[in-house]
């Protein structure tokens, strides 16, 4: 999906407004952080920079440092348990790993039989 020209047009102009609003947004940024050197900051005024997220949201969640990963994926085939190629490969490539595994599995004799003289 998001492959229509009116979603692309989109993304442009969004990433044409990060650009132009990134300069206002690091002077407000810059500001919040020396206000809090001096210890006047208030939740406020980082509310309007940051989205301020409570200490016990944060904590709830463990976080073991590990990413998730699919360990149950053969690296040669790039199936998993239940046979799927990964969600990023586009079924060209997947065609082309189905087709190398199949030459591979079902290789014919290469004699081949024809009529004795």
């Amino acid at each position: 999906m998001a492959k229509s020209l009116r979603s692309k047009w989109r993304r442009k102009m969004r990433a044409e407004k990060r650009k132009k609003n990134a300069p206002k947004e690091l002077a407000r940024l810059k500001a919040v952080l020396g206000l809090g050197e001096k210890g006047e900051i208030t939740m406020k005024d980082v509310a309007e920079v940051a989205t301020v997220v409570p200490a016990e949201k944060v904590k709830e969640k463990p976080d073991d440092g590990k990413m998730d990963l699919d360990s149950k994926r053969n690296k040669k085939t790039m199936l998993d348990d239940q046979g799927r190629y990964p969600v990023w490969m586009s079924q060209r490539q997947a065609k082309k790993m189905k087709a190398k595994r199949m030459t591979k599995k079902g290789k014919p004799n290469s004699k081949k039989k024809g009529i004795a003289w």
